[in-house]
């Protein structure tokens, strides 16, 4: 219903002509209008193809419009968001995807509501703990680089992120160069292997991630850590994850 800030908003508006744009006895009806619409939708997560209507709304025309706008665009912001999400879980194939995209998204409510849609797509987790906690999606999260950069040294970084998180740790290893990151990720990963843990992985989130993770792959390999991830992130789309798995990332 409408509350009477709304209405006397309403009230406040004037036309062209300078008078009242609505007449006493819409504002009435708008004082005592319920919602009696009839709303049927497919269930969320179901594949849907073009000209299939996704929601029907069946009532008095008045309350049809009153919640069109308002459904059109829950609707198509998250439709847009689940079926990216599809396809990007596509081409991962069997990898899990997470999704780390509240820093870009429309607002905290579009970062809040993205998350979720995401999810209903095939994304196995999120970084937004407010999503996690509302929708109870998994969270999963690694470093920043201005937490690395805050450091003097990057060894210095991670080994106060070991310290903190010390059954959790994803290292992120390429805020000044890849390959050296992770070599300064095995050195913490097997002090943490002397205290009885094990690191997660390490993330890459630039450069040729190609290249970089199959040198990854060999130095952890080679270090002991066979059971470490890889984990990539940044501008990254079923485009360029598909081309990634097929150059042997």
């Amino acid at each position: 219903h409408f509350t009477e800030t709304e209405m006397h908003y309403l009230a406040s508006q004037n036309g062209n002509d300078g008078r009242p744009l609505f007449d006493s006895g819409f504002l009435d009806h708008l004082r005592s209008l319920r919602l009696t619409c009839d709303i049927s939708a497919t269930p969320e997560g179901t594949l849907i193809f073009p000209n299939e209507p996704l929601i029907r709304v069946c009532g008095p025309i008045i309350q049809c419009q009153l919640v069109e706008t308002a459904l059109l665009t829950i609707l198509n912001f998250q439709s847009l968001i689940a079926t990216k999400a599809a396809r990007v879980c596509l081409a991962a194939e069997n990898d899990a995807v997470i999704e780390f995209g509240l820093r870009r998204a429309q607002g905290f409510d579009g970062g809040l509501s993205s998350a979720r849609a995401a999810f209903i797509g095939g994304c196995a987790g999120t970084s937004n703990l407010q999503a996690g906690q509302q929708y109870e999606i998994p969270v999963s999260g690694t470093q920043a680089h201005s937490w690395i950069m805050f450091f003097e040294k990057e060894s210095e970084a991670f080994q106060a992120y070991a310290k903190a998180l010390p059954n959790n740790c994803i290292f992120l290893v390429d805020t000044y160069n890849s390959i050296d990151g992770v070599r300064r990720a095995i050195e913490v990963a097997k002090q943490l292997q002397k205290d009885g843990r094990e690191m997660i992985g390490v993330r890459l989130d630039s450069g040729d991630r190609v290249m970089l993770s199959v040198e990854a792959r060999r130095m952890l390999d080679e270090a002991g850590f066979p059971n470490a991830k890889i984990v990539c992130s940044g501008d990254l789309d079923e485009f360029t994850i598909a081309e990634m798995k097929q150059r042997g990332a």
